[in-house]
């Protein structure tokens, strides 16, 4: 009878035993819990870091560039807006002494309608003065303006949206009245434009005054009238003269921050075009290089 007691006793210890090991299996899992809470920190910190990257750009951007807003709504630098007077002055001047159109309100109205170059219109279409079809029988693009997809003339080079600018001003009656104002009297001029309907924003003079004083445009009417100029005092200080001039017609001086893909958009060419012109092997650039565009 003894004997058979102790065996059972002896198989309810076992049992009992054998019942523990899951609740120590169990305690050993919690660890693994416990290794993801630091994994996914790491996460959110590594997500943190570009954000905090892209701000810091957008600051510095915000420094160097302006919003040009009219047909479209372009940033720009200003060395930008310099390398557009210099590639423009000449056929602006040539206009003034052909149509009578003051060369400050040809460069005034091309930076700011273009984006000085590089908005919409004048990628697309070479458009740089925002003329709509109208009477037009050329090619043309669509585009949002006052209007959902509203027509513009399109031109096969940006020196015929420059003359048909000219062309579209002197053969229309409501802005014969502008001829008889003042050469140098560009505020008159860019009142007169707004007034005589050329644009709708109510801020279309100031815009124009704005580029012309900041930019120091007037030197080129002066130059066409052949009277003495008193340079601007409140012109953009980051832009040299030397800037200005970095364009002959021929030749184009490297300034800080080209490349061969932005001079090549600059001048309508394709970087290999650019680079056999001026023999280059290698994509490098320096300051002060002078490169054939034409």
């Amino acid at each position: 009878m003894f004997k058979k007691i102790l065996l059972i006793l002896t198989a309810i210890l076992i049992v009992s035993c054998n019942a523990t090991k899951p609740v120590i299996v169990t305690t050993k899992s919690a660890p693994v819990v416990t290794k993801k809470v630091p994994s996914r920190s790491n996460k959110r910190t590594n997500v943190a870091k570009p954000i905090v990257k892209k701000i810091a750009i957008a600051a510095q951007d915000k420094e160097e560039d302006e919003v040009i807003e009219s047909t479209s709504r372009t940033v720009v630098s200003n060395d930008i807006v310099a390398n557009y007077i210099a590639q423009y002055k000449d056929i602006a001047m040539s206009n003034m002494k052909i149509y009578g159109i003051p060369a400050s309100i040809i460069l005034a109205q091309g930076i700011l309608e273009s984006g000085a170059g590089k908005g919409d219109l004048a990628i697309r279409a070479n458009n740089h003065f925002g003329i709509k079809c109208h009477d037009w029988t050329g090619e043309s693009v669509r585009h949002d303006d006052d209007a959902r997809q509203e027509c513009f003339r399109k031109y096969g080079e940006p020196a015929e949206s420059f003359k048909d600018h000219a062309l579209f001003l002197t053969g229309r009656g409501r802005y014969s009245r502008l001829f008889s104002l003042p050469k140098e009297d560009y505020e008159a001029w860019a009142k007169g434009l707004r007034s005589a309907g050329y644009a709708t924003d109510p801020r279309y003079p100031q815009k124009l005054i704005s580029y012309i004083q900041r930019y120091d445009l007037g030197r080129f009417d002066s130059q066409v009238l052949g009277t003495n100029y008193t340079p601007m005092e409140n012109q953009v200080q980051s832009v040299r003269i030397v800037s200005v001039e970095s364009y002959n017609g021929d030749v184009y001086v490297v300034q800080k921050g080209d490349t061969l893909y932005s001079i090549s958009r600059k001048f309508n060419l394709v970087v290999d075009q650019l680079k056999q012109k001026n023999k280059l092997s290698a994509n490098t650039l320096s300051i002060g290089q002078k490169l054939i565009v034409n």
